[in-house]
């Protein structure tokens, strides 16, 4: 009896606290726009064995925050408890009753499960909507008064074509414990935007809104040039935000003051702000006084052209330069024709582009044709001519440039075939030999010429690499005729150039441009490999598109954190340093080369 009451000693303190995992939610019936806690608690002696959770899919909702993570350890009569709980803010799409799965989780081997939630959504709700409260007493609302993200536009109503600036502002009350990190970015559906630069670092300034002081930094700064008209949406910018909130002491209960840190430090807390939704109603160009030489451009250039010489002589080239400049969508600026004269021969320009991102894109596009006269005489270039939309005068604007007058000389001829008579030709030192017309001695040698292997090497081999070069050609004419087909191909090589600028940016300690080569040359590798336009890319739709083409989920997570991190490096104060600069190398061209073999044996049908 003795015996068995010791037992009973050593085995009660573990059956006093017994392992529990269970799911639960602040209201079961919620209205199709409030969002509400889901939480899973695992509860028992200790959670040091905890490994693995697994939250449900949360099909029917919006997962705006989440998991969001809290410890609680006590200890009652000597004997302690532990627990840990991971809870998620959602919304519900759409009315009706919903079933939220069970999460799982492992404790020392062995799987614990919670039941299913059940969840009624209405249109409405006529109960006044309870504010969710961390630990500390502070609701989401209260938070929201103090910290916020606004995106900020300079303008609401553009021309097609024209840029409309957002700027992302963080205002706060509140003290930002740590690194922040991007939840969702915002898409520019019927956009092609560029990223302006902005600091690494945040840099807070002071403002005051509704007689409030904030203090307000400037997250990232957007240019956006609409490519469609009618009423553009861009998608809110979701970011989590650690804040420090100081420790609420409990008057009534000696413990807790003797617990209490007595130097004020707080508890961090992961808030998820979420910015206003901007609409842009873009218009389109009037078509009232449209000139012919209008291909597009909108804003604000200029146009210089120059012929590096006006006389010359026939078979000698000359360059005309064509030079467009000023604030617009430089890299989709079309450049004006050229309109060349008979009697030369034109070749494909030779083109280069300089732009510059900080608050209006701006920069010069350059064009260099060359062309060789092929005749003597007095030739002249028409004016080169170049239209453009003024969004600010609401009309168009074309620019010309002077005529070129050229005077051609007679060059060196070119190698020419003629047929003349044997008295008319004389004879220069050796070079020149009379054409044989008796053909009876070629008989009298020792075999034939036809039947040499010389003359059939020589033969054939001109005439296997006459169809290699045409095989090629069509090729890259068919590749040329199929823009998709060609980026796709040399989707690999664009990004290994990136990367390798990158590297030599990373040498020279140039942070700023080391980010922007390595984030372009991820981007615009699965840009050109998925066939998503530049105006339509998030990082979201492909990640869609690489489950779609077979990419496993695991590789898919390391696509996803790669391109995040690049996106939020300058939320990190550690950014700068050439270990993080290494790593995130290391890391974008690890998924760079598992995506390619991946695709390529898909394709391949390996």
């Amino acid at each position: 009896m003795k015996k068995l009451f010791i037992i009973a000693l050593l085995i009660l303190p573990f059956e006093i606290f017994p392992q529990s995992f269970t799911a639960s939610v602040d209201e079961t019936t919620v209205s199709v726009n409030d969002r509400f806690t889901v939480s899973f608690t695992f509860s028992g002696k200790d959670i040091n064995g905890l490994k693995n959770f697994k939250p449900p899919a949360f099909r029917n909702f919006y997962v705006f925050s989440g998991p969001n993570q809290s410890t609680s350890i006590q200890f009652i009569n000597g004997r302690q408890s532990a627990s840990i709980t991971y809870s998620y803010i959602v919304q519900a799409k759409n009315t009706g009753t919903y079933s939220i799965g069970p999460a799982q989780i492992e404790y020392n081997g062995k799987t614990y499960k919670t039941e299913s939630l059940k969840i009624t959504v209405v249109k409405g709700s006529n109960k006044p909507k309870q504010q969710t409260k961390n630990e500390q007493g502070i609701s989401d609302e209260e938070i929201a008064k103090n910290l916020f993200i606004r995106a900020v536009v300079d303008k609401r109503k553009v021309y097609l074509g024209e840029q409309v600036t957002v700027t992302y502002k963080l205002y706060t009350r509140l003290n930002i414990a740590a690194q922040m990190s991007i939840n969702k970015l915002p898409k520019y559906q019927g956009f092609w935007a560029e990223e302006l630069e902005t600091s690494n670092n945040i840099s807070f300034n002071v403002e005051v809104v509704d007689v409030k002081q904030y203090r307000v930094g400037v997250l990232k700064k957007v240019a956006l040039f609409p490519s469609q008209t009618g009423k553009l949406e861009v998608t809110p910018f979701e970011l989590t935000v650690p804040i420090q909130i100081k420790r609420r002491r409990n008057r009534n209960n000696f413990f807790d003051d003797f617990f209490n840190d007595p130097f004020g430090y707080g508890q961090t807390i992961e808030y998820n702000a979420v910015s206003n939704k901007v609409i842009i109603n873009v218009l389109p160009l009037p078509e009232e006084g449209k000139p012919d030489s209008f291909h597009g451009a909108v804003g604000k250039f200029k146009l210089d052209a120059q012929l590096d010489k006006t006389k010359t002589k026939t078979n000698e080239p000359i360059t005309l330069t064509v030079k467009i400049s000023g604030t617009g969508n430089i890299e989709l600026l079309d450049l004006p024709e050229v309109n060349v004269p008979t009697g030369f021969e034109k070749y494909e320009p030779k083109t280069s582009e300089k732009v510059n991102r900080i608050n209006k894109i701006s920069g010069t596009k350059v064009a260099e044709y060359l062309m060789v006269p092929r005749v003597v005489g007095k030739r002249e270039i028409p004016p080169i001519e170049f239209s453009y939309f003024d969004p600010a005068k609401k009309k168009y604007v074309t620019l010309k440039s002077k005529p070129f007058k050229i005077e051609i000389e007679q060059g060196e001829r070119l190698p020419e075939v003629a047929f003349t008579e044997k008295e008319d030709v004389q004879q220069l030192g050796d070079d020149i030999r009379f054409i044989k017309t008796n053909y009876d001695d070629i008989h009298k040698k020792e075999g034939t010429v036809l039947f040499t292997t010389a003359f059939w090497l020589g033969g054939i081999i001109p005439l296997a690499f006459l169809f290699v070069i045409i095989g090629y050609k069509r090729k890259q004419d068919k590749l040329a005729g199929n823009v998709a087909l060609l980026k796709y191909q040399r989707a690999q090589k664009i990004a290994r150039n990136r990367l390798k600028k990158a590297k030599k940016f990373m040498i020279e300690n140039k942070h700023e441009e080391f980010y922007t080569e390595i984030a372009q040359a991820l981007f615009g590798y699965l840009e050109d490999k998925l066939h998503i336009p530049k105006a339509e890319f998030t990082i979201e739709r492909a990640v869609d598109e690489l489950k779609q083409a077979g990419i496993e989920d695991g590789l898919l997570k390391e696509v996803k954190k790669v391109a995040e991190d690049c996106e939020f490096v300058r939320f990190a104060p550690g950014a700068e340093k050439s270990s993080a600069m290494q790593s995130m190398y290391d890391q974008m061209t690890d998924v760079i080369i598992n995506v390619e073999k991946i695709l390529a044996n898909r394709k391949n049908g390996k």
